[in-house]
């Protein structure tokens, strides 16, 4: 019995269908495990390894798993019922194998083991993103990732047509040499059975559908890699790129998970937000930076590195708005720090030396002058606090709760340290 890949969707002509998970418990005692009969097949529905789904139970359920891929046996130790496995399954899809746009399960991934990074692209609406790595089926997938199937079997059928040809060549020149000009084309007419039916499969419409998304899916891993080993600054220049394109189009609101996925992609994640405050940022900054905070947050949120790059921009903003932004320093700060997107930390390291790295020093220093209150107040602030607490704490030692059997309230008294009584006289115990 099938069901539906993605078993949230209840049509029943739903195109993506996989057989039902069947599990058979062995063994007794310490020794019981459930083997996943079909699991080969539910993977192949999948287009996932059969060890992903298998180790994806061991993780949740913490037992371990054991894999005999020559035998398809797929083991999870301990008594599990088929129904729970199958509710398993469908966190598995969830997070590993639906496209998270269209919710398609066309899907392929690409693994980077030198960058411990797992990337996922969709078939369908041409979707590209990485998978969050925190799952610790990500830690099997980074050190055992998905074999590509397609140069083997191209490299198989290259073969097959190879060797069709020579026994082609084979029986043409045996042909020849009998001198049987009638029949010459025999051999083909034999030899070519195989040839004819792969013909006919290839001209039908499902057939070019399906090799025209692998080339398209081949087109996008070669795009994937091919961008990864260009320099930072072409790498810059793609993200500014595609950052540019959104905002043009008017789908720049909401694409604050596309923009992230895209810097990831090509590994510029932290200078985001110095591509972003020249494109999204101008003399408005304090309404846009309210408009925008989401998009600004999915780098900045405890990565100082980014905050830094944030602060680039920033100055590279009030060189290009001077007149009208340059005032307005140490109160655009305090919008950054309100919003989250600056660090206390990262602050204080910025306003202890000027640098020329984005604009002059002489327009630099002025910047730092005018944001020398703000940096003041937030230190005073953080002092104030830091006083705070410490006065806290010594309340705290100081505060005794009394118990009444009498009073229905606990009572709350703050009692006042004795003073040490003077030390009586040493007294001799031999004069006693």
């Amino acid at each position: 019995m099938s069901v539906n890949v993605n078993r949230s969707v209840s049509d029943q002509f739903y195109r993506y269908k996989m057989p039902r998970l069947i599990a058979k418990v062995e063994g007794k005692g310490n020794g019981i495990k459930t083997v996943i009969v079909n699991m080969v097949d539910v993977a192949k529905a999948l287009n996932r390894p059969p060890t992903y789904p298998t180790k994806f139970f061991g993780c949740e359920l913490g037992a371990q798993t054991q894999f005999d891929a020559k035998n398809d046996r797929y083991i999870v130790n301990g008594s599990h019922e088929a129904n729970k496995l199958q509710d398993m399954l469908d966190g598995f899809i969830r997070k590993f194998v639906l496209c998270p746009e269209c919710d398609n399960p066309e899907t392929d991934l690409h693994v980077n083991p030198k960058k411990q990074t797992i990337g996922n692209s969709c078939k369908a609406c041409g979707y590209r993103g990485m998978l969050d790595t925190r799952h610790k089926l990500c830690t099997f997938i980074l050190k055992n990732p998905p074999e590509n199937n397609d140069s083997g079997s191209a490299s198989a059928k290259k073969e097959k047509e190879k060797k069709n040809r020579k026994k082609d060549k084979e029986n043409g020149s045996g042909s020849g040499e009998a001198g049987n000009h009638n029949e010459i084309d025999a051999p083909d007419a034999v030899d070519g059975d195989d040839d004819d039916e792969d013909w006919a499969e290839e001209t039908t419409e499902e057939a070019q559908r399906r090799r025209m998304e692998e080339i398209s899916d081949h087109a996008k891993n070669l795009t994937l890699s091919e961008d990864l080993e260009k320099p930072l600054e072409e790498r810059v220049n793609l993200f500014y790129n595609f950052v540019k394109q959104k905002k043009e189009s008017g789908t720049i609101d909401g694409a604050d998970k596309e923009i992230l996925a895209e810097a990831e992609r090509l590994d510029v994640k932290a200078m985001g937000p110095l591509i972003l405050s020249e494109l999204l940022f101008n003399e408005n900054i304090r309404d846009q930076i309210k408009k925008y905070k989401r998009h600004f947050l999915r780098f900045c949120h405890n990565n100082k590195k980014a905050q830094k790059y944030l602060l680039g921009g920033f100055e590279c903003l009030v060189k290009l708005h001077q007149a009208q932004l340059l005032p307005r320093v140490p109160i655009i700060l305090k919008d950054l720090y309100d919003a989250d997107l600056l660090e206390e930390d990262v602050i204080f390291a910025w306003a202890e030396k000027v640098s020329k790295k984005y604009v002059s020093k002489e327009l630099a220093k002025e910047i730092h002058a005018k944001a020398a209150p703000f940096v003041k107040w937030l230190k005073e602030a953080e002092e104030e606090s830091e006083g705070s607490e410490e006065e806290e704490e010594e309340d705290d030692e100081n505060v005794e709760v009394v118990y009444s059997s009498s009073a229905r309230e606990l009572k709350v008294e703050t009692v006042k340290p004795d003073k040490p009584e003077k030390e009586e006289d040493d007294i001799d115990i031999d004069a006693i």
